[in-house]
């Protein structure tokens, strides 16, 4: 699959990436490797292998399922960059 500079420039506004003119058919073919790319992939088959957690066998760690108090939302705002009314408080990002 190929990307072209048009779809390169929609793709890199919608990322909220600044991207020069000059720059966009490098970003396109970027783009258009990443596409052939995930096309090979899709070609492997992958039928009866079993999905991994790492490239060595492990089993995941577990721990008990345990209700607790809580009660220690000071300790936890403590490392909030900004807290407000007991929340974490973040910029707006949709207007």
């Amino acid at each position: 699959m190929s990307i072209d500079i048009d779809t390169a420039r929609k793709v890199a506004h919608l990322a909220r990436i600044a991207v020069k003119e000059e720059d966009l058919p490098a970003l396109a073919g970027e783009l258009s490797a990443v596409l052939n790319f995930m096309e090979e992939l899709n070609e492997v088959d992958v039928d009866g292998v079993e999905p991994m957690t790492s490239v060595t066998p492990m089993r995941l760690k577990r721990r008990e399922d345990v209700v607790t108090e809580g009660g220690m939302p000071e300790r936890i705002l403590a490392n909030a960059p900004d807290a407000r009314e007991g929340f974490f408080a973040v910029p707006k990002v949709v207007e």
